[in-house]
């Protein structure tokens, strides 16, 4: 096999992955939202994660604070604002583990059965 023949197959390969990825990550979101708009699920994960957005701009700000002399409002500002997006991040992963989980399971089944696939095409098996 030359390499350009290995390197056409290795695309193929890796281009079947991704395509059943995105195709198993699809089904999981829809099989997860059951036929509801995922637009409220991410209203209401966003308003629930406002508290951790205020909770950690406090935790920020504080510590800020604290670390100089002063309390210089640069760092205080900075600190507060870092601490906000952490803890709006954080709140929004929480909120929306549930379909996180559900599309990173339909990715892997769909990719775990192209390799499964895959290898038995590399490997066949004789039953005779």
């Amino acid at each position: 096999m030359s390499w350009l023949t290995w390197l056409e197959a290795g695309i193929d390969y890796g281009r079947k992955l991704v395509d059943s990825g995105l195709e198993g990550a699809g089904r999981g979101r829809d099989e997860f939202l059951a036929g509801e708009e995922l637009a409220p699920l991410l209203d209401h994960s966003a308003e629930e994660a406002l508290l951790g957005a205020a909770i950690g701009t406090c935790v920020g700000v504080v510590s800020g604070y604290v670390g100089s002399r002063q309390g210089q409002r640069k760092r205080m500002i900075v600190y507060g604002v870092v601490g906000g997006t952490l803890g709006l991040a954080a709140g929004l992963a929480w909120g929306t583990r549930g379909l996180t989980k559900s599309v990173a399971e339909g990715m892997m089944k769909k990719v775990n059965q192209v390799r499964d696939e895959h290898w038995l095409e590399k490997n066949p098996i004789d039953y005779a």
